[in-house]
């Protein structure tokens, strides 16, 4: 099977193709919640009649049918010209219809558990090995937390993605007991993947192509590069499944030897329901990545629902965010929430710029990217004695310091000003670069592919320079040249260096596994932002996790670096994303489902955003990668602590029916027969939430909050105090200031009264802007926090 082209991993779900007047197009058309009980049969035929009152003929209405959603989703996918879904949008009872687009994949572990405080104590449960037993305090109540979830055995978790490699070892069944008798999915066969590769662990595998072969014909397995079938074509999908659940594999590693260690997911034995809605792109189609489309998702999570999962991880997301009404995961994801189902999805790739997060959904957990400790420590030399350590996993090596160019002194002619520095695509003059070293800058074009350039002109290596907007993360990248990535600082050094100097040279050290190499986490340059610009009452992300240089299993059918023209094959590979984040929170709400069976998926959310690091490992504030500390827009509630999150305290829990209540702020109307919006709907803001965020104030506000008492600590009674750090420019003080309980599941309300100050002057710049802080209620053994975001008009 040939290699795919994907090169940066966060499934990414952005428009891509034109649509043509009057031109057919698959639409989702969405009535909200089923209306009685309906045979499938029944629901699929109530569908096809809405059909026919807008197309010509019986047979024209059958033939356009894509997917009837008959689970828990009432509604159906169609080819629809613009004038027929308008006409059905009218109809009183559509809740939205909205088109759908190809959507691109485009990337939105051993060290990662053990960072957050999760190491096992066993053996390992596939090789037999034993595990160290010289462990801290930490890695205790890491290990008494595991016990107690029982490493997630009889949680399910779907992982909506690219398949699954089902022959990887982080997938064995080996030692697990039944199937849970919860469990009534299936193991669909297809290409390469027949019912032998479904196991005590894999224990259901789907995969949806309608949407896909409507936009580009019937399915090639030469021309689309994949598999018709769950099995997984490039490794993402193994990636992120393996990160959540995957089994303990002893002597783990990427590109012959970095990260060496035990590799596990969170929950390594809970079970795995695949559902495979992302495809690689036809030969013909000029995009890089995969495509998913919103039709095949939402089978997806409609199945998964009615499957039995508890867990939903989906590392897929919009490069421009949509309204709720028109956005399928989150549309899914409600439908989800009501079976009391946790979703977790990625906040994206498309930072540091403001406002670009996607999955913003309340009842969504949103999970942005932050570091690890662990880094692939190399060096750079310098001919002027000037030295800094750099990053890198590539196998290439440097003997001997080679010539240094910039890239741009080096092009060949005709190059775009603005890309002559960038290492594009036969951009470089071999006559200028061979046996050179080539510093080449971020910007346009792949990490990867300015590599491969550089080997084409027959460069000795790379440097690759971070542009300010990357900051100071340093990815990892399996480059065909020894390779030096370095921050906006070094470049500036080597740029003058490379000015002033008459026979400028350097020399590449290779990188080697390096553990405390700096303070963590640090948020990541890519990792999308908030506002939240869909509903800027909710603060959006959530909460963050590891998902810089990430070790998990990899797909047998692709190369480390996602290249064509790389032909090596990986167990396991390091890779970078939010898709990466996403999964580490999936596999604790996994745990935490498994140690609290009864609690709402708010519940589960409140706990990990509550209980949230917002320092490093150093004691000092989480920074950003521009070096400052970092804010909620970033981080949401701060660094996942999956055990502190076991024993909240207290949490911000909200129904269903809350959900419905909001999405009447949100024009998300109409879902449930039982529900109406109310005459005077709440602000936004109002709904139950584990943070604030109040957009454009201009006079005193309150929010209003409910805290449920799930955990009373060493005593009978419970009081907690209320604290607050305020943003600046305004007031926060709590109604009342003091919550006491006196048995576990009591509720109660306060209000947070949030006024501008008096006498504030703010200049233009300011206006608008938005300011942090943080308020918390604090008993003898609980800190219940929670951000807060403001912007004054």
């Amino acid at each position: 099977m040939k290699k795919l082209t994907c090169l940066f991993p966060l499934l990414f779900i952005f428009p891509f193709l034109a649509s043509c007047s009057g031109k057919k197009e698959v639409y989702i058309v969405y009535f909200g919640e089923h209306k009685g009980d309906k045979a499938l049969h029944e629901i699929e035929e109530h569908h096809h009649s809405y059909l026919q009152s807008v197309k010509e003929t019986e047979e024209d209405a059958r033939a356009s049918l894509v997917y009837s959603y008959k689970h828990s989703i009432n509604g159906f996918a169609a080819e629809l010209t613009p004038e027929e879904a308008s006409k059905l949008e009218k109809l009183a009872e559509v809740v939205s219809v909205f088109k759908s687009h190809p959507r691109k994949y485009q990337a939105h572990t051993t060290r990662s558990w053990e960072f957050v405080g999760l190491e096992e104590e066993e053996t390992d449960d596939t090789d037999g090995r034993p595990i160290k037993n010289d462990v801290d305090d930490r890695f205790r109540v890491g290990r008494k937390f595991l016990r107690k979830a029982k490493h997630g055995d009889g949680i399910i978790v779907g992982v909506l993605d690219s398949g699954v490699w089902p022959e990887s070892r982080s997938f064995s069944d080996k030692g697990m007991g039944p199937i849970p008798k919860s469990w009534n999915g299936i193991c669909q066969t297809g290409v390469a993947f027949n019912s032998s590769h479904c196991n005590r662990k894999i224990i259901g595998a789907r995969y949806y192509v309608k949407g896909y072969e409507r936009y580009f014909g019937a399915f090639n397995v030469t021309a689309n590069k994949d598999f018709l079938s769950p099995r997984d074509p490039d490794g993402h999908g193994s990636h992120t499944a393996s990160t959540v659940v995957g089994r303990r594999v002893y002597g783990a590693s990427a590109l012959g030897g970095f990260a060496m260690g035990s590799a596990s997911g969170g929950a390594p034995l809970a079970r795995l329901a695949v559902y495979k809605a992302c495809w690689a792109k036809p030969n013909a189609e000029k995009v890089d990545g995969n495509v998913c489309l919103q039709e095949d998702m939402l089978a997806a999570i409609d199945d998964a629902i009615a499957d039995g999962v508890h867990v939903i991880s989906i590392s897929i997301g919009t490069t421009d965010p949509l309204p709720l009404q028109q956005d399928g995961i989150a549309i899914g994801a409600l439908h989800a929430i009501k079976k009391n189902i946790v979703v977790a999805a990625s906040a994206g790739n498309s930072g540091p710029k403001p406002g670009t997060l996607s999955n913003p959904a309340p009842w969504i957990i949103t999970v942005g990217a932050s570091t690890l400790d662990r880094a692939f420590v190399g060096g750079l030399v310098l001919g002027n004695g000037f030295t800094v350590k750099t990053e890198s996993i590539t196998a290439f090596k440097m003997d001997k310091f080679a010539p240094l160019v910039y890239a741009a002194n080096v092009v060949v002619p005709g190059i775009a000003l603005n890309d002559t520095s960038q290492c594009l695509p036969n951009s470089l003059k071999p006559e200028l670069v061979a046996g050179k070293v080539v510093l080449c800058l971020r910007g346009a074009g792949s990490r990867i592919g300015k590599g491969i350039e550089v080997k084409r002109a027959g460069g000795a290596g790379m440097i690759l320079g971070n542009s300010p907007a990357n900051g100071n993360e340093i990815p990892s990248d399996s480059h065909f040249v020894a390779t030096a990535p370095v921050t906006p600082a070094v470049v500036e050094k080597i740029l003058e260096y490379i000015k002033t100097d008459k026979n400028p040279k350097a020399l590449i050290k290779p990188g080697k596994t390096v553990y405390k190499y700096q303070a963590a986490p640090l948020m990541t340059g890519f990792s999308s932002r908030g506002p939240n610009v869909i509903d800027p009452n909710i603060l959006k992300p959530d909460i963050t996790a590891p998902g810089l240089n990430i070790l998990a299993a990899w797909s047998g059918a692709d190369s480390p670096s996602k290249v064509a023209v790389d032909q090596r094959v990986a167990d396991f590979n390091i890779y970078t994303g939010t898709s990466m984040s996403c999964p580490h929170v999936s596999g604790a709400v996994a745990l935490l489902k498994a140690i609290h069976p009864k609690w709402s998926s708010a519940a589960i959310r409140s706990a990990l955003m509550t209980t949230a690091w917002m320092t490093n490992d150093e004691n000092k504030p989480i920074q950003d990668a521009n070096g400052l500390p970092a804010n909620p827009f970033a981080l949401g509630s701060g660094h996942f602590r999956p055990t502190k999150a076991a024993d909240p305290g207290l949490v911000y829990d909200a129904s269903y029916r809350a959900y419905l209540l909001y999405g009447c702020s949100v024009n998300l109307t109409n879902i449930d027969p039982t529900f109406k919006c109310p005459s005077k709907i709440p602000p936004g803001y109002n709904l139950n939430y584990p943070s604030i965020s109040v957009p454009n104030l201009t006079k005193t506000v309150t929010v209003k909050r409910t805290v449920t008492n799930v955990g009373i600590g060493n005593s009978t009674t419970s009081t907690y105090l209320f604290n607050a750090k305020p943003p600046s420019g305004v007031s926060v003080k709590a109604i009342p200031n003091v919550l006491s309980f006196n048995r576990i599941g009591q509720k109660k309300r306060f209000k947070i009264v949030i006024k501008p100050r008096t006498g504030q002057v703010m200049n233009a710049t300011e206006k608008g802007q938005y300011q942090f802080g943080w308020f918390s209620w604090t008993d003898s053994d609980h800190v219940v926090r929670s951000p807060i975001a403001v912007s004054l008009a």
